[in-house]
């Protein structure tokens, strides 16, 4: 019995000392890009609970879907612009620099959400990320604009810059 505590004791202290220097190989800095490992597990945990949060009950979509890209495209440039730019794509000095940096809306990843998903994001935000919770302060009907809109951003960043949409 004697012996099996000591094991069990001798795989906790390892265990222990692993854990310790893990957390001491953890970085803070913002102005570093994260390692492969943190970005994996980050992405993978945030995927996950953004996933399992949409579930909860979200309110319908609005039935007209080209007036809703319309009103999200002017709802786009006052609450999203400021940080992913004005296209959507290219983040803004202020969205450059947050950790982790403002999406491109139009990239793959952002691609992957549902819009359930989309629509959970816009409006609970991402603590700790700089992405702010939109609920309070926006609908629902324009929080889904939100939605359609960013649904209509091109796939290929446009070659001619942040000047497109005004």
């Amino acid at each position: 019995m004697k012996r099996i505590l000591l094991i069990v004791a001798s795989i906790f202290a390892i265990l222990l000392l692993i854990g310790v220097m893990i957390i001491f190989q953890f970085n803070l800095r913002a102005l570093l890009e994260p390692g492969r490992m943190e970005t994996l597990f980050a992405t993978k945990g945030k995927r996950f609970i953004i996933r399992r949060a949409s579930l909860a009950v979200i309110a319908p979509a609005p039935p007209y879907k080209q007036a809703s890209i319309k009103e999200g495209y002017k709802l786009f440039g006052t609450d999203c612009s400021e940080c992913h730019g004005y296209s959507g794509r290219k983040p803004t000095d202020a969205g450059r620099w947050m950790y982790p940096r403002a999406a491109d809306l139009g990239s793959a990843d952002v691609r992957r959400y549902s819009d359930r998903e989309l629509f959970w994001i816009v409006k609970n935000g991402i603590r700790l990320s700089g992405m702010p919770a939109f609920g309070k302060v926006e609908s629902d009907q324009q929080i889904w604009n939100l939605v359609h809109f960013v649904r209509t951003l091109p796939a290929n960043p446009n070659p001619n810059g942040e000047g497109a949409r005004h």
